[in-house]
Parts: C-alpha cells; sequence; structure tokens
C-alpha cells in the first residue's frame, strides 16, 4: 500500500538569487565568482609575513626592542580582518524588481514617454531627482528593471546594481560599495602602513648585520641556522616584494583618502561627474573634509536588503509503501453484495469523504426499500379477491 506524503524542502534565497556571484557557508559569505587574485592576495601578505615574523623579528626583538614583532602582529591582524570583511560581505547589492513590479514600471514609462512611431528611437529611460538644490538623474537599469537610486551603477562582473558603487575590485574578489568602502579603505590603509613597516625594519636588519660582518660579508652569507648565520637571500626578496608593493598600495590609499575627502566615488571620479564639462557641483559634498570623512567613515551601516539566508518553503511529495495486517476485521473496501443481488460499494462511498448509512435488516427496513429494482410488486391477495 503507497501513501502519498508531502513534505516541504527548506530552501534558502540565497539559492535562487540572480547574479554571478558565490556563496559560502549557507549565504553568510558573498564573494565574486573570479576569485584567483584575491587568492594572489592573500599568498602574497601571508607569505611576506610569515618570512618576516620567523627570521627578522627574532633578531629584531633581541637586538632593538620587544614592541617590533608585537606592532607587526597587531598591522598584520588588522589588515587580515579588514581584507576579510571586505570580501566576505555585501557590497550593497539592489534586488531586482519582481515580475509584477517590472510591469508596473514598463506601463508608467509608456505612460510618460507615450507610443513611439516605428523607425524612431525611444527616449532615454530616465527620472530627475534633486539633491540639496542639484538635479540628479536616476538611470533606468535594463538588466535588473528598476530605476537605480542615486549613486549606485551596474557590476558588469556580478551582474548586480550595487548602492553608492564606487569599483569592482579583483584583489579583494567583490565590489566596493556602500556597504563595505569604510572596509576597503582601512584594509588598504593598514596594508600600506604594514608594507613600510616591514621594508623599513627589513632594511634595518640588514644595516645591523653590515655593521657587524660588513656588507658584502651580508649579501654572501649561506642559509643556516639562527642566530649564527641568517637567510639574507629571503631578506632580499622580501625587500623586493614590499618595494613594488609600496608604490602601489600606498598611491592607492592616498587617491582613495582624496575621494573620501570630497565624498566622491571611484566611479564619479572617471566618470568626471562633478569635474567634467558641465562643472556640476558636488551634491553630496558637506564642503568640509571632517564631515566628509565622518559620513563615509562613521556613519551609520545599512544592513543589506538581500535577506540571503530567508527561507523560501517548497512542497515536495514523495511516495512511501506501508504494509498494513489483514485480519478479518479489515477486508478490502472492494463492493460487497447484499441482499437481492444489489452491489453496495463502500470503498467508493469513504474515498468519496461521505459517512456510510448505517445497513438495516429486512425486519427493520420499510416496505418501500425492501422492494428491489428488478422485481415487480405483488399485490396482496386479499386485495384480489375483494376485486373480484
Amino acid at each position: 500500500m503507497s501513501v502519498m506524503v508531502a513534505r516541504k524542502k527548506v530552501v534558502r534565497k540565497w539559492e535562487k538569487l540572480p547574479g554571478r556571484n558565490t556563496f559560502c557557508c549557507d549565504g553568510r559569505i558573498m564573494m565574486a565568482r573570479q576569485k584567483g587574485i584575491f587568492y594572489l592576495t592573500l599568498f602574497l601578505i601571508l607569505g611576506t609575513c610569515a618570512l618576516f615574523f620567523a627570521f627578522e623579528c627574532r633578531y629584531l626583538a633581541v637586538q632593538l626592542s620587544p614592541a617590533i614583532p608585537v606592532f607587526a602582529a597587531v598591522l598584520f591582524l588588522f589588515a587580515m580582518a579588514t581584507l576579510l570583511r571586505t570580501s566576505f560581505s555585501d557590497p550593497g547589492v539592489i534586488p531586482r524588481a519582481l515580475p509584477d513590479e517590472a510591469a508596473f514600471i514598463e506601463m508608467e514609462i509608456e505612460a510618460t514617454n507615450g507610443t513611439v512611431p516605428q523607425g524612431q528611437r525611444p527616449p532615454p529611460r530616465i527620472k530627475n531627482f534633486q539633491i540639496n538644490n542639484q538635479i540628479v538623474k536616476l538611470k533606468y537599469c535594463y538588466t535588473c528593471k528598476i530605476f537605480r537610486p542615486p549613486r549606485a551603477s551596474h557590476c558588469s562582473i556580478c551582474d548586480n546594481c550595487v548602492e553608492r558603487f564606487d569599483h569592482h575590485c579583483p584583489w579583494v574578489g567583490n565590489c566596493v560599495g556602500k556597504r563595505n568602502y569604510r572596509y576597503f579603505y582601512l584594509f588598504i590603509l593598514s596594508l600600506s602602513l604594514l608594507t613600510i613597516y616591514i621594508f623599513t625594519f627589513n632594511i634595518v636588519y640588514v644595516a645591523l648585520k653590515s655593521l657587524k660582518i660588513g656588507f658584502l660579508n651580508t649579501l654572501k652569507e649561506t642559509p643556516g641556522t639562527y642566530p649564527s648565520t641568517s637567510l639574507t637571500l629571503l631578506t632580499v626578496l622580501e625587500v623586493l616584494i614590499c618595494f613594488f608593493t609600496l608604490w602601489s598600495v600606498v598611491g592607492l590609499t592616498g587617491f582613495h583618502t582624496f575621494l573620501v575627502a570630497l565624498n566622491q566615488t571611484t566611479n564619479e571620479d572617471i566618470k568626471g561627474s562633478w569635474t567634467g564639462k558641465n562643472r556640476v557641483q558636488n551634491p553630496y559634498s558637506h564642503g568640509n573634509i571632517v564631515k566628509n570623512c565622518c559620513e563615509v567613515l562613521c556613519g551609520p551601516l545599512p544592513p543589506s536588503v538581500l535577506d540571503r539566508r530567508g527561507i523560501l518553503q517548497q512542497e515536495e511529495s514523495t511516495a512511501q509503501e506501508e504494509s498494513c495486517p489483514r485480519g478479518p476485521s479489515s477486508r478490502d473496501p472492494a463492493t460487497t453484495q447484499g441482499p437481492g443481488g444489489q452491489t453496495e460499494e463502500s470503498g467508493a462511498a469513504q474515498k468519496d469523504g461521505s459517512v456510510p448509512a448505517p445497513s438495516l435488516s429486512d425486519a427493520e427496513m420499510p416496505e418501500e426499500k425492501q422492494l428491489t429494482s428488478g422485481e415487480p410488486p405483488v399485490p396482496p391477495q386479499d386485495a384480489g379477491q375483494a376485486e373480484h
């Protein structure tokens, strides 16, 4: 005997989200699909710091101060924490319009623009919005079917509209937007300080060794066991990595410091939104560097509107076979033959949901019910004699 049982399968919303993102840990971690350069970033930071803590820090802690490795560890942990927070968080993705919402927006656009004759290009889908007495244009996204909020843009790599979109950074493996820009800025700032710190003390390490045995002898030293000899070749490798990293990271930090002071994004700076030919004033700037920095770096962090771990329930019916013991009381609900050859379909009545009526004997049943449909009524003998 097979019984159909309906089970509810729990599906999280992140499993049905559009776009090109990768989710881990049941939707708690959100990244872009292209993560190769992010792994390179982790390798460079972890590798350089591991060599520095393994060799130079021990020598410098003995010769100069034990605070040198402590401060380096603080910078390293802070840089790693801000990197992971930037990479694993929602940058401010805006949900796409539902089918009903998209249809309503299309109706509004058609009502506003009217019918466009064939052969003519339809007007651009733009709404004007006023911010601080400045007209800002809201553009329509044909992929997400929405009018993007101010300062939002569609990322072609992640295929999502991101609120206050700054840029897509492959080094962190994620978009940089409203919800993770402050962590991105703190990451590049702490990484700049860490790079300068390691580069400086690597030079100090080589200088201290050169004062004892000479610079050429320091470079000719073969790898051995600390403290008799040192891994000078690895130190030179660290210096080269820090030297080439220093210019890019420090330059990037200076550029974003300039943007934070003006309350401007990288996307707006590249497009020349506020410094182009029109010379339009930035409506988001407070005209004060301190206020702009406080708004960008210390303002309230909006919650994610994706609800990635929300639950979507889908019913699935599965068949289960159950074996029931048959006894004398449990008969097959097939058709049973009643008196006079009449069949009673009790099983069909039970399936229809109706309550079967109790069976009556011939003595209890009325005379009209005792007559079967196949036998004509027989008149009584007294009545026949009376007619004659």
